[in-house]
């Protein structure tokens, strides 16, 4: 199976599980390999950007993947605001790019989207809502899922929310960020007029990999349990790790502006998740135990 985006942070955790899992996995990033699997004989990298359709349908050709997890991505709103036409190359083109190699092939096509295709005016979605987003971001994954919806062969949309965890590669998550700031003693803002599910990463990849095990199609929200605001969520790290709540200071979109808007309640129902996949989601206790072992 190909897996895109692969150096990223769900990328670096989904590829490890289906390696336990005995997949033979076939990961794929813009640049260099960051990934620690070298030495698994299941595991293969190569370098592809899949907003190059040539390139696309070279590596096609050669690993004709029966599985393909789009989880590549720009995935931070501000800057998809801010240069809608790479978004649009990256998030849209670069989707339709990979379904049309897919095709030829005919892989099952996972494809990973955000809850940031809604407008969170009612929050707590399920996979029948129709998506209305509130900034670009969202808007080239909606368009991106359309592109899916049309795809002749299997298919399958993950949506999730606020992947959090324990950073392996890459950029950090909103854990890290309040670590770093309150231990230098830093004040950090953060939200608290935001209302979100935040998703354990490795809950996450376990719910790809069950749809891949028992080739569930179809829409799919996969998130945790817990409805929190960024703010509590801060609150939560700052108490977990015996850090200073005080230095967290809560904003409202009213008074802290960014380029892109950010839709105000996108919690997930994850009902059918848990009636198809087996999905079982930690506590966000839990997860930030596990993001945090030792601490």
């Amino acid at each position: 199976m190909l897996i895109t985006g692969a150096n990223g942070f769900l990328g670096h955790y989904l590829t490890g599980q289906l390696l336990e899992k005995g997949f033979n996995v076939v990961a794929s990033g813009k640049g260099d390999c960051r990934l620690p699997y070298q030495a698994n004989n299941l595991f293969q990298y190569v370098q592809m950007d899949f907003t190059d359709q040539e390139a696309v349908k070279n590596i096609f050709e050669k690993i004709k993947p029966d599985v393909v997890v789009h989880s590549g991505a720009i995935s931070k709103p501000d800057e998809c605001e801010q240069n809608k036409t790479y978004a649009d190359k990256v998030n849209t083109e670069g989707t339709r790019y990979l379904l049309a190699a897919a095709a030829t092939v005919q892989s099952f096509f996972i494809f990973i989207s955000t809850d940031f295709i809604f407008d969170g005016r009612e929050g707590m979605y399920k996979e029948e809502d129709t998506g209305n987003p509130v900034n670009y971001y969202g808007l080239t994954k909606l368009r991106a899922e359309a592109l899916v919806k049309e795809y002749s062969f299997d298919w399958s949309i993950v949506r999730t929310v606020l992947v959090y965890g324990k950073p392996l590669t890459g950029r950090g998550n909103i854990l890290t960020v309040v670590k770093e700031k309150l231990e230098k003693g830093e004040e950090y803002s953060v939200f608290n007029d935001q209302v979100r599910t935040p998703t354990f990463v490795e809950d996450l990849a376990a719910g790809i990999v069950a749809i891949i095990e028992k080739r569930a199609t179809g829409i799919f929200h996969l998130s945790g349990k817990d409805i929190l605001t960024p703010y509590q969520m801060a609150c939560k790290v700052a108490s977990h790790l015996g850090l200073s709540e005080g230095l967290i200071r809560k904003v409202t979109a009213a008074t802290f502006t960014q380029p892109a808007l950010r839709p105000a309640k996108t919690g997930f129902i994850i009902d059918k998740a848990k009636k198809l996949l087996g999905y079982d989601p930690v506590s966000f206790e839990e997860g930030l135990k596990r993001a945090f072992p030792g601490s």
